[in-house]
């Protein structure tokens, strides 16, 4: 009811916000390859790892429940 819009208002901010998100585009350091890969191998390395563990505390669990089950 008390809400106006003004369309002046509103190209504004999407101009600013534009230029805004190419100066932050123009800030990004991409990495290089031997960065690239090093990162690549420890995300990987450690998921493979993570994966493990809860596959070996699910299966002890599992095994732990089936005892007490019996």
């Amino acid at each position: 009811m008390g809400e106006t819009t003004n369309s002046t208002t509103e190209k504004a901010p999407k101009k600013s916000w534009f230029k805004g998100l190419k100066s932050e585009y123009n800030k990004i350091v991409w990495p290089d390859k031997e960065t690239l890969a090093k990162h690549s191998v420890a995300v990987i390395s450690v998921t493979v790892v993570l994966g493990a563990v809860i596959y070996l505390l699910d299966f002890v669990i599992e095994l732990g429940i089936g005892i007490i089950i019996g």
